[in-house]
């Protein structure tokens, strides 16, 4: 039993569980038992934090199914390691060498020291930026709905947009409130936060702490930091021009609103692919390119250590890097005056190799299983499933059982990673001393 195989099981024995409690009769909103396959896409979409759904979860479940969703959501955010480490603490135990080290993996770190304190900092990081995010959101349901109810959607939404999941308790997800200006910025920011990654905030909170106590050392920022706030950025201020533009003339879309409102909306959409799966526009009615624009923003994701999904931004900055370094003619990838270690770019290939060859395999086989459907819908609904994002252009409940089938196993890769699910299924690797002579290929 190695560290992967605890992660990949941990994880399979939580959608189980959330399977189990989402099969009883007292959390669907109708009092029978729950359908298998509907239970079982919804427990592995809101564990894997994904939020596609192949029913009306506001309508379908009762307030009990409503809750196991949010505690699976949760749970699945935080990740299975963290959650269990979080438990030990509790109870007062001390974990052991083997647990420290499915820390490391489970959350990308290079070491294992300090592994407790990380574990508390994102226990208390998650936990203020929910709590801030249910306020926020209060003003803008409790007008509408009542306390009692407005304050369920807040605390819904609020967990479900840290956690980078999709799940909404609205029939046309946030499509009403695309004109809210408190709803979409407290939406977007708790999703870019959460899916920025735990260390960048904790990195930005020391750097803040320093600056008011007017320390005069500075705080060195790590490269992860510098990658994923310089790339997120980019991102997102492409993505947004780009959905502008694109959908600007579609009336379906962008063409009836207002202009603040466009702005407003293309930002929304700009975020959201970042593994959010919300939603304030008719995806079915995007134009093709507007769907090839989130269908690359998805496949991109978020950054490691988050709670968002995807290749991640760091694999596309290094890839980007040995691209740009090909073409000066430089033997060596340099980010921020930083050389990235070959095991690292070995790494990045091997994510966007398993990557592009899971979203391809699992295609071909929704094309086989549904011959119907366009293929611009199922390359969009695959990409949404591995990178955990959620959003759909209104087919995941109108697809066969294996289709769900096969997104569900689509889903679980992408959460736990192409490259950690291969070590859990072959075992760790073992060193070779055997080293063999180099010869020149062509390639390109």
């Amino acid at each position: 039993m190695t560290v992967s195989r605890t992660i990949c099981l941990g994880f399979l024995a939580v959608i189980a569980v959330g399977t189990i409690l989402l099969m009883m009769p007292f959390s669907t909103s109708s009092g029978e038992w729950n359908d298998p396959i509907v239970a079982l896409f919804t427990s592995t979409s809101a564990v894997c934090v994904t939020g596609l759904g192949v029913v009306d979860t506001g309508t379908y479940f009762s307030f009990w199914g409503q809750l196991f969703i949010v505690l699976l959501v949760q749970i699945g955010g935080l990740g299975y390691m963290t959650t269990t480490t979080f438990l030990i603490l509790l109870i007062g135990r001390k974990f052991d060498l083997r647990q420290k080290i499915a820390i490391q993996q489970a959350l990308d770190r290079p070491g294992m020291s300090g592994s407790t304190q990380i574990i508390r900092s994102i226990i208390a990081v998650t936990l203020i930026f929910e709590i801030t995010g249910i306020f926020l959101l209060l003003p803008a349901f409790v007008p509408d709905y009542g306390w009692q109810q407005g304050l369920w959607l807040a605390i819904f939404h609020s967990v479900n947009s840290w956690n980078n999941a999709g799940f909404s308790l609205f029939k046309d997800n946030l499509i009403g409130y695309q004109s809210s200006v408190l709803l979409v910025l407290t939406v977007t920011g708790l999703i870019i936060f959460g899916g920025i990654g735990y260390q960048v905030i904790l990195e930005a909170f020391l750097w803040i702490r320093d600056r008011i106590r007017h320390k005069q050392e500075k705080l060195l920022f790590s490269l992860d930091f510098k990658v994923a706030i310089s790339t997120t950025i980019v991102l997102l201020i492409v993505g947004t021009i780009a959905f502008f533009f694109v959908e600007l003339r579609n009336p379906q879309t962008f063409a009836n609103l207002k202009f603040f409102d466009k702005i407003l909306v293309a930002w929304f959409q700009s975020v959201t692919p970042r593994t959010a799966g919300f939603n304030t526009i008719d995806i079915s009615k995007m134009t093709t390119a507007g769907l090839f624009i989130t269908i690359a923003l998805m496949f991109i994701g978020a950054s490691p250590g988050g709670t968002g999904g995807g290749m991640k931004t760091t694999t596309l900055r290094v890839l980007t890097s040995c691209t740009q370094a090909i073409l000066q003619g430089k033997e060596e990838v340099i980010l921020y005056e930083r050389k990235i270690a070959l095991p690292l770019i070995l790494k990045a290939v091997g994510v966007l190799i398993g990557s592009v060859g899971t979203v391809i395999l699992s295609t071909i086989l929704i094309a086989l299983t549904d011959p119907k459907l366009d293929f611009i819908q199922i390359l969009f609904e695959v990409v949404s499933a591995f990178a955990t994002v959620g959003l759909s252009t209104g087919i995941t409940g109108t697809v066969s059982t294996v289709a769900k089938l096969i997104l569900i196993a689509t889903m679980y890769v992408g959460r736990v990673g192409v490259l950690l699910l291969m070590s859990a299924i072959l075992g760790d690797p073992r060193p070779s001393r055997i080293h063999y002579p180099e010869e020149n290929l062509l390639v390109g």
